[in-house]
């Protein structure tokens, strides 16, 4: 009988941390690990900070500084998986190849949305990769005048790093606010405030109708018929599950793999990080796609453990859900699973003077907090949504800052 074979499918966080955990309970068969870009894994948060702010190289963005002798991977990077037969347990890769396995992670992460009609002219970027950072970065590097479509968390930070290298940023969110749909209407003026105090153009309700220019783009047209010169644009509309290569799989796929809530999607197939979707026990069964590092983190080693255990002995995975977001000289945190129609009660702290935190409830229940620089009494409202807190015990929580 041969070796067992591991296989990760997707060489990022989720995929690493999965890897790594499977090696720490003892698994010493063949691990794989594929993934579509040529580096080896590295963190994705400082693309849109210190790297893009120059402050930082892409040795720096490792996500492991020791070497890789430990985990003994078998590595197949620059290789896109093109194919998974669930019932046979192959993986085919995009040069052909087929690797038999026993145990498989997908962990393949999301791709940015592009707007439709986006022409292939120089200085139109997204940013997702490292490579997708060194080319804006470059470009800035130039001197600029940079348009970001989307004042979502990857549009604010790139905003507020353009900002801290002196360049001219205007943000076109076709919202009323940034983030409404996340945050709410309180929240999103918040953040606008925020940008508008630094000196970024922040126009909401506009829509992009096209991009002019001759090689580069030198300016975006809007839905009202104006025009904002660019040197450098841009875009941040979000990001979709990378799903693509499994749609001949039989895996269930509804915006991201969809999984139970042991994060398994079929018989030796678990699913981590940002392409997975699973019901949380912790919201009443809510199906969650999330898009945070924490949850990559620690949904990849939940997903490595549900691999080496009987399905008597699988637990869900019922996280808090936690996220942060860097802005200038400002930490916003998120906890709990907020939504923009939430009921909103700030709790700790001022709006006014950009350090709070916001309770956010949901049919009674504190389901989440938002806090802009206020981390140790956001970690307070975290602890209480992982105990089902009510809202009203929320309202009255005691021991905030003064």
């Amino acid at each position: 009988m041969p070796a067992p074979t591991y296989v990760v499918v997707g060489a990022s966080l989720a995929g690493l941390r999965a890897a790594e955990e499977l090696r720490r309970l003892g698994f010493d068969g063949r691990l794989v690990m594929v993934g579509a870009e040529s580096h080896l894994p590295y963190d994705r948060p400082p693309l849109s900070k210190a790297v893009l702010a120059g402050e930082a190289q892409p040795e720096d963005t490792a996500l492991r500084k020791q070497p890789y002798d430990d985990l003994a991977i078998d590595w197949r990077l620059g290789r896109r998986a093109e194919q998974l037969e669930v019932a046979d347990r192959i993986l085919t890769l995009e040069d052909g190849e087929r690797i038999e396995f026993t145990g498989c992670v997908i962990a393949t992460g999301a791709r940015p949305r592009v707007l439709p009609g986006t022409p292939a002219l120089a200085g139109i970027h997204v940013l997702r990769t490292l490579d997708d950072c060194l080319a804006i970065r470059a470009d800035l590097d130039r001197g600029a005048r940079v348009v970001v479509v989307g004042a979502g968390f990857i549009g604010a930070e790139v905003a507020a790093t353009c900002r801290g290298r002196h360049l001219d940023v205007t943000v076109l969110e076709m919202l009323p606010t940034p983030m409404v749909r996340g945050l709410g209407p309180v929240l999103g003026e918040v953040l606008a405030r925020l940008h508008r105090a630094h000196g970024v153009d922040l126009r909401t309700g506009v829509g992009v109708a096209g991009f002019d220019g001759l090689e580069r783009v030198e300016r975006v047209r809007l839905d009202d018929e104006s025009t904002v010169d660019a040197d450098v644009v841009v875009i941040g509309v979000g990001v979709e599950p990378a799903t693509d290569w499994l749609e001949s799989s039989g895996l269930t796929l509804d915006n991201g793999v969809v999984c139970d809530e042991t994060l398994l999607a079929a018989p030796g197939i678990v699913a981590a990080g940002d392409v997975c979707r699973w019901p949380n026990p912790l919201f009443d069964g809510t199906s969650m796609r999330l898009e945070h590092w924490t949850n990559a983190a620690e949904q990849g080693i939940a997903a490595a453990q549900r691999l080496l255990v009987d399905d008597d002995a699988a637990v869900p995975f019922a996280p808090v859900p936690f996220v942060w977001s860097d802005q200038y000289d400002l930490k916003i945190q998120v906890a709990g699973h907020v939504q923009g129609d939430d009921q909103v009660e700030i709790v700790d702290g001022s709006t006014e003077d950009l350090r709070f935190v916001a309770a956010m409830g949901r049919n009674g229940r504190l389901v989440g907090a938002v806090g802009f620089g206020r981390p140790r009494v956001l970690m307070q409202y975290r602890r209480m949504v992982s105990e089902r807190a009510t809202f009203a015990e929320a309202l009255e929580l005691p021991g905030k800052e003064a």
